[in-house]
């Protein structure tokens, strides 16, 4: 059974193409090109049903999605007499947020006979277990940690967003579409209303949405993540273990090193 991976931007796709047994075919969603890959075919939600052919044509039986992709903006023009059909569902659950979204993307490929499966089942070693993986966590960042995954949480409840920033027990700031690297930066710009950083600097805390369907939109940290919380003069960066993406985990053990910042895949 071939594997297709359903590819956006970023250098995710290519990792779990070199892991992979077998080489997959690359499916690229359009205008969002992934890192380091050949793409083999195109996709455009205005043709998801001859793209969905296309690929039990080409041998498919499995699907994985990987990488970053923004919502797409619908050209009627080029939809097909099958695609028209699902347009209302797929748009009903576009206006109820991003995880409505995927949830629908995952139930019409099943409907169509593919298996969808999620990253861990692929390539587990992608997200790591429970530990400190660099540095010391002292007890003001197991605290912040604790406000932080609490934050997150509420935010995932409402499908807004998987991260924020705490120091000092106090939120400096949340992912919300812009994503993490943005976040970062805005918090590397407060000034005044920030605590003490002699006290502690605070942690970047990144998890899963709750209930969220882990076949999909995982969440995903990489050496840029860090870059990002130093230069947010931040202490470390915390994770939910087993839930969290980690692209070029020995790259990110040596820079958080070098960095000064403790790594956490918290329990």
């Amino acid at each position: 059974m071939r594997t297709a991976i359903i590819a956006g931007q970023g250098r995710l796709p290519a990792a779990l193409a070199g892991l992979m047994a077998e080489p997959p075919l690359v499916a690229a969603v359009d205008g969002f090109p992934p890192d380091g890959l050949t793409v083999d075919l195109r996709v455009r939600i205005e043709r998801l049903v001859p793209f969905l052919r296309a690929l039990e044509r080409d041998g498919v039986g499995q699907v994985i999605f990987a990488g970053a992709v923004a919502r797409p903006r619908l050209d009627p023009a080029l939809l097909d007499e099958a695609t028209a059909t699902l347009l209302p569902r797929l748009m009903g659950a576009m206006a109820s947020g991003d995880d409505a979204t995927l949830r629908v993307v995952i139930e019409l490929f099943e409907e169509f006979g593919f298996r969808v499966v999620g990253v861990d089942e692929v390539a587990h070693e992608l997200l790591p277990g429970a530990g400190v993986l660099v540095g010391t966590v002292s007890p003001m960042d197991e605290a912040d940690a604790a406000r932080a995954a609490a934050i997150v949480a509420a935010l995932g409840s409402v499908d807004v967003g998987q991260g924020a920033v705490v120091a000092q027990g106090l939120c400096l700031g949340v992912e919300a579409l812009p994503g993490t690297d943005v976040l970062l930066a805005q918090v590397a710009e407060i000034g005044v209303l920030r605590p003490d950083p002699a006290r502690g600097r605070g942690v970047f805390y990144k998890a899963a949405k709750p209930g969220q369907d882990r076949r999909i939109d995982l969440p995903t940290l990489g050496p840029e993540t860090l870059r990002g919380a130093a230069a947010a003069g931040l202490g470390g960066v915390a994770f939910q273990a087993g839930s969290v993406i980690c692209l070029d985990l020995s790259e990110m053990h040596r820079l958080a090193g070098e960095l000064g910042l403790f790594l956490w895949a918290r329990p």
